[in-house]
């Protein structure tokens, strides 16, 4: 299997990495440039607004992968994240293209660029710890059998903190024995191109992204995904917007805190993103002032070349 070029743009949510991305790719040979999207909500189907999916025009113009690939009820890991993306590899080879990884989830780039050894899944301990509403009890037990594996890991992240201690109680081994990539940085012959703001601007472009997607129809968006008859699965439910628009639909918080809770989870989220990539010391970062189109651009065009 080979692939002519393989580039990833990566950034924090909202930096601009989706419209830089795809004004490269537009300017290559038809059909010479695949994305890969490598963005843990964007797998689920008929989460569009809420995940900044790429429009029906782009996906039109530039062979996609990994979107729309599991139903909002599905329990979507890394796992099936990695399946996803060899059987891309195999499109894009078999085109002799190049692959432009566009990502926001650090563990997704890194199961792309490093690889990552898969731990296996353990339903009936998942189901026990899913059950248990003590979040911080849970980070509690698990530094208690793995301390390492806390110190990459936010406290309140459930979804990720459920999975360690699943692998932890149900193999007996350390949850951060596994992924062997991470944090690792090896050689590669991936160009990695980060794109980087000023916190305070990305703060401010992050509230009005938020208010274009509710404008642009989020609350109906989920109340009809709510309305099916699966309904949502717990790791969809959580998505950035998707959750606090859930609270709103129940009942528990006015849409104006719905909006303002969103606006500062994403914020935070924000944050996170960048201390994740920043360790890494392969990315190429491009410092961005006022227009990442044009700041970005030329960098990922270099790489493709």
């Amino acid at each position: 299997m080979t692939i002519r070029r393989s580039v990833v743009v990566l950034g924090p949510t909202a930096s601009g990495k989706s419209d830089a991305a795809m004004t490269a790719a537009a300017l290559q040979p038809k059909g010479s440039v695949h994305v890969i999207v490598a963005d843990s909500m964007q797998v689920y189907k008929r989460m569009d607004i809420g995940t900044a999916k790429p429009s029906p025009a782009d996906q039109a113009l530039i062979p996609h992968h990994c979107l729309d690939v599991a139903e909002p009820n599905d329990r979507h890991t890394v796992a099936h994240y990695v399946e996803n993306v060899a059987a891309a590899r195999v499109a894009i080879s078999d085109a002799g293209a190049s692959e432009l990884i566009v990502g926001g989830t650090g563990l997704y780039v890194t199961a792309i660029v490093d690889g990552l050894d898969m731990p296996g899944e353990y339903p009936e301990i998942r189901a026990e710890l899913e059950a248990n509403e003590d979040t911080e009890a849970m980070f509690a037990q698990l530094f208690a059998l793995d301390p390492e594996a806390t110190t990459k890991m936010d406290p309140n992240n459930r979804r990720r903190l459920i999975r360690a201690l699943e692998v932890c109680l149900g193999s007996g081994e350390k949850f951060s024995s596994f992924g062997e990539g991470i944090g690792t940085f090896a050689p590669t012959d991936t160009r990695l191109i980060g794109i980087r703001w000023d916190r305070d601007i990305l703060r401010e472009r992050i509230a009005r992204r938020v208010g274009i997607m509710i404008n642009a129809g989020l609350v109906d968006e989920v109340t009809s995904l709510c309305a099916e008859p699966e309904g949502m699965s717990p790791t969809a439910r959580q998505a950035l917007g998707y959750k606090e628009v859930i609270e709103f639909i129940e009942g528990r918080c006015s849409l104006d805190e719905a909006v303002a809770a969103t606006v500062l989870r994403t914020q935070q989220f924000a944050v996170r993103q960048e201390r994740w990539y920043r360790r890494d010391p392969r990315i190429e970062w491009v410092d961005v002032q006022k227009d990442p189109v044009a700041e970005v651009t030329p960098h990922v065009l270099g790489a493709l070349a």
